[in-house]
């Protein structure tokens, strides 16, 4: 027997203090000593004006991914005996403190002292929607009562500019004009660290404002396209990745082939288009009438795809115009995984809301095109 699922509770956590635009290369550094020639042109194209380093201006880690995720779970609770009533941890990123062991692992063993079921879900930014329906599913199907779910990232470390002078030195030799790859560099005036959590129950908490659950919904469009962005790898002409494990140490080094890339190329091409295919077909799937839609709030990479979403909206008659979304992306940067349900805890906090107000959130991946999307009902 399905039991209806709630989320109960909510939190967000950012490091440090926010860093301003004309501080980002004091945290992450100048690469071979120099501003960065793309900088501008990115900051005012994706209009973040704040983003969260969990950096010191030393280039030192403040806080681990794990330490981050522990933060937010340990703000759903009031005391440490309300947390050894979890039953089930579930947790999402794309950049994990390490390989092994597993993220769940890590934060189980931050977070909490009891031992519990765990799962880690990888991937970019869809991983924490991910995380969200392992545990939905859990607790629809009574496997367990209740589920606390996290969402985290640590990125701003592998966005150092120490990490790039092997590149940066090899350009020197053979062009009077080095400069990094742009599919390498833009990303570093787009990413942020933080982390988010979810408490999701069988019942709804007494007196507090609770989120139904009516739908998660998502669809992988990996095979009908090469992947747009991928880290530890580098794209070979025919669209597959060489791995890492195929390159000889100086390699790794030189060509950066441990560090974040995207194709901008693809990126603009496919990711609209897809996003919106998939939330009409979870529309159409769940019979949603938009009209009852109070709050949409799209994860969007940068601002630049703020209209993008809108015009595809429009092209296709889909009632969700922008008086309805709500984004925190300029003030707290992209936070991946974390950035949907950072919005949702801020929404929560900051917007009126009264019981049958539905509020839909929807996620795209750009790793190898996946989406998806969730309603929520206020009750």
């Amino acid at each position: 027997m399905y039991q209806n699922v709630f989320i109960t509770r909510t939190s967000s956590f950012f490091p440090n203090e926010v860093v301003t635009n004309d501080r980002m290369e004091d945290f992450l550094g100048r690469i071979g000593g120099r501003p960065s020639r793309v900088k501008n042109i990115i900051l005012r194209q994706n209009g973040i004006t704040g983003r969260y380093y969990a950096l010191d201006t030393n280039q030192r880690i403040t806080h681990t991914n794990a330490q981050m995720a522990a933060s937010a779970i340990n703000a759903l609770f009031k005391s440490p005996q309300e947390k050894e009533e979890v039953q089930l941890l579930a947790c999402g990123t794309s950049s994990p403190d390490q390989n092994l062991p597993s993220q769940a692992s890590m934060v189980h063993g931050e977070a909490f002292s009891h031992p519990l079921e765990i799962y880690s879900l990888a991937g970019v930014c869809l991983t924490g929607l991910a995380a969200m329906k392992t545990a939905y599913m859990s607790v629809c199907m009574g496997n367990t009562d209740n589920a606390v779910v996290s969402m985290s990232e640590l990125v701003s470390p592998s966005l150092l500019s120490k990490f790039f002078e092997e590149e940066y030195r090899r350009e020197q030799e053979v062009s009077d004009h080095p400069a990094i790859a742009f599919e390498k560099d833009f990303l570093r005036y787009m990413l942020s660290d933080g982390s988010a959590a979810l408490y999701l129950s069988n019942e709804p908490e007494k007196g507090a404002l609770n989120l139904q659950i009516e739908f998660i919904h998502m669809k992988s469009f990996a095979n009908r396209q090469p992947a747009c962005m991928y880290m530890w790898a580098e794209a070979m002409p025919d669209g597959s990745l060489k791995s890492w494990k195929e390159f000889d140490s100086r390699d790794v080094a030189e060509r950066s082939v441990w560090c974040i890339k995207q194709n901008v190329k693809i990126l603009n091409e496919y990711i609209t288009r897809y996003f919106v295919d998939v939330i009409e077909e979870a529309l159409n799937l769940f019979e949603v009438d938009t009209n009852e839609v109070t709050y949409v709030i799209p994860h969007i990479s940068s601002m630049y795809f703020y209209n993008k979403l809108d015009e595809e909206f429009r092209s296709r008659g889909i009632d969700l115009p922008t008086s309805k979304w709500f984004t925190n992306l300029t003030w707290v940067g992209n936070v991946g995984s974390v950035a949907p349900f950072s919005a949702l805890d801020e929404l929560l906090r900051t917007k009126p809301l009264k019981s049958g107000d539905k509020i839909l959130v929807v996620v795209p991946e750009s790793g190898r095109f996946s989406f998806g999307a969730t309603l929520l009902r206020v009750i």
